[in-house]
């Protein structure tokens, strides 16, 4: 016999305590097998899928799209057993989000129901439409033999080349078919502007304005609009307002001649191999400066009024993308090259974009790098990333007039400004840092007496 099991929103861990529904990948009546991803559901720092532990029939389904559940809240109920699904009915154990013990996911099959549903209301209403976590009944008996139709697999077309799950949320949202697109990316990738385009294309040929791919809105007084702060806005919010009200921070800079720095790069590019990014080249810099001034490596455990030192160096980077700022982590950079500094960064920078970023791939930071130069200013003074001890800034590097060998010549130039946590050390020791770090972007020869 058939045992209906209930599968809960998982503890998501690194503080995260609620997701939004973002698409169901099953429904109702589907069959399931282990560890296959049954809802994406977007957190505060990444979107990811959540796989099942069980394998049988699905059941219900808790909550709608958009709707925002809590850790510990039912997601789905599912029928196990040979009489559910005619597998063995064992569970993974799995409750990791966005990672599974199979190597891919079996392809679902919808079990279509033999005989129109009765009327009247059905046991599992009340978690269909989200209204509570009822347990749902078991599935009806089956009919008669010969009344039952074969379960046939569901119908789907050839795989969609799209990565972002935010292009397929809008094309969703507007009711836009992504399988008639043509992707102007990499192996006809489709990208957020293929289908922006073709919402606008298709707005104009009715004579309508498309409709912009901008965050929910509430009305408010005339002339006025209203933006949750919620998902990663929201998160940024909360994180940005606790790191001002409990951090004492203060900010000094300095401004470097990086001729050389940048001279080194191009050559090192020049000798062949993979390229090297001029991140790469500041994050070693980084990595060598913070061994001579751990201080800056640290954080305040504010409860037991301590200073926790770390030994490793797991470097955080800014990163702007079309759902906001990110700041993913480097795990170990210390113990990186350039060459391997690179790859990450560009593979992280990647699933930035894409939503791709899990988790713990966005948590965990004891540095930040913010190169703010790409924005095409020259200096700021960062907010800290909580609950880091400092974050190093980076702006353009520009041609500017430089006092060079006692001659004025023109130079590469960037402002280099360093924001501290005040509790961890004092102004000495953070001038100290900036000081090694703007001597390194000067004199890469530096860096090498370091290592």
């Amino acid at each position: 016999m058939a045992q209906v099991l209930e599968f809960k929103l998982p503890d998501l861990g690194e503080g995260l305590t609620e997701a939004e529904i973002v698409r169901w990948l099953v429904q109702v009546g589907d069959v399931v097998a282990v560890d296959q991803p049954v809802v994406e559901v977007e957190t505060a720092k990444a979107m990811v899928d959540v796989p099942c532990p069980y394998a049988g029939v699905v059941t219900a389904r808790f909550g709608e799209e958009g709707t925002e559940l809590p850790v510990g809240a039912p997601l789905i109920t599912v029928a196990v057993g040979a009489d559910a699904s005619g597998d063995a009915a064992e569970g993974s154990g799995n409750v990791l989000v966005g990672y599974g013990t199979s190597e891919a996911p079996a392809r679902r099959r919808r079990v279509r129901p033999a005989q129109p549903a009765p009327t009247g209301p059905a046991p599992t209403a009340a978690a269909s439409n989200g209204q509570g976590p009822a347990r749902a009944a078991a599935p009806a008996p089956a009919p008669a033999p010969e009344a039952a139709p074969e379960a046939v697999p569901e119908v789907t077309d050839g795989p969609v080349p799209v990565i972002s799950p935010l292009v397929r949320r809008l094309a969703r949202e507007n009711g836009l078919d992504l399988r008639e697109l043509t992707g102007s990316g990499p192996d006809g990738l489709i990208l957020r502007a293929d289908v922006e385009y073709a919402l606008r294309a298709a707005a104009a040929a009715q004579g309508r304005t498309a409709p912009a791919p901008a965050p929910a809105v509430t009305a408010a007084t005339p002339g006025t609009t209203r933006t949750p702060l919620k998902g990663v806005r929201g998160a940024v919010a909360d994180k940005l307002s606790r790191s001002r009200r409990e951090i004492p921070d203060a900010t000094c800079w300095v401004d470097a001649d990086a001729t050389e720095l940048m001279r080194a790069r191009a050559a090192m590019n020049a000798a062949g191999g993979p390229k090297i990014s001029l991140l790469a080249l500041l994050a070693r810099i980084c990595t060598a400066a913070l061994a001579r001034f751990p201080e800056l490596n640290s954080s305040v455990d504010t409860e037991a009024r301590e200073v926790v030192r770390f030994d490793r160096v797991h470097l955080g980077f800014a990163a702007q993308t079309e759902r906001g700022l990110v700041v993913p982590v480097v795990r170990d950079a210390h113990a990186r090259d350039a060459e391997s500094l690179t790859a990450e960064f560009a593979r992280l920078t990647e699933s930035a974009r894409t939503g791709a970023l899990t988790p713990g791939e966005l948590t965990g930071g004891t540095f930040t790098l913010n190169n703010y130069g790409v924005f095409g200013v020259d200096g700021s003074t960062p907010i800290i990333n909580h609950p880091e001890a400092a974050m190093l800034g980076v702006g353009r590097i520009i041609p500017k007039p430089w006092v060079h060998e006692g001659e004025l010549a023109v130079r590469q130039v960037v402002q280099l400004s360093l924001t501290f946590d005040h509790r961890v050390c004092d102004g000495g020791t953070a001038g100290g840092f900036l000081r090694h770090v703007a001597d390194c972007v000067e004199q890469p020869a530096v860096l090498l007496r370091t290592l």
